[in-house]
């Protein structure tokens, strides 16, 4: 999963993850949940957690090329 090059321009990719702003005004990494989005009127969308999977992104440092990937083991 984890190239160490980018595809777009041979630079050197380095991991993070992005920030996802929830509704209390606190933030935590994106998760990636299968199938397709259901409206909750309690939360916004129904998320089943036992299923979702933690978000890794690479960024590329000479370019800023992001590549993002759903891992179980992030």
């Amino acid at each position: 999963m984890q190239s160490t090059r980018c595809p777009k321009c041979e630079g050197k990719m380095e991991r993070g993850f992005m920030v996802d702003a929830a509704a209390n005004s606190s933030y935590a990494p994106p998760r990636w949940a299968p199938g397709q989005p259901e409206k909750s009127f309690w939360t916004g969308l129904k998320v089943d957690l036992k299923t979702a999977l933690p978000v890794v992104t690479l960024r590329c440092t000479r370019c800023g090329f992001l590549e993002s990937y759903a891992a179980p083991s992030a």
